[in-house]
């Protein structure tokens, strides 16, 4: 029976993984922002004109 050697990763190794990582996740957020940007949002088609003029001289 062979007894299997786990080796410890380097310091090293595992921040570039955490880098790479960290990396892809900023990526995707800049991608995810343009494609919301891309989206067009319906905006209201009313106007709305409030007359506040009354409710400041009652002041």
């Amino acid at each position: 029976m062979q007894l299997k050697y786990n080796r410890k990763q380097s310091i090293g190794s595992t921040l570039i993984k955490t880098i790479i990582k960290l990396f892809f996740v900023f990526l995707l957020i800049i991608i995810g922002i343009f494609l919301i940007e891309k989206v067009d949002f319906p905006s209201p088609e009313k106007k709305y004109d409030i007359d506040i003029t009354n409710e400041i001289k009652k002041l």
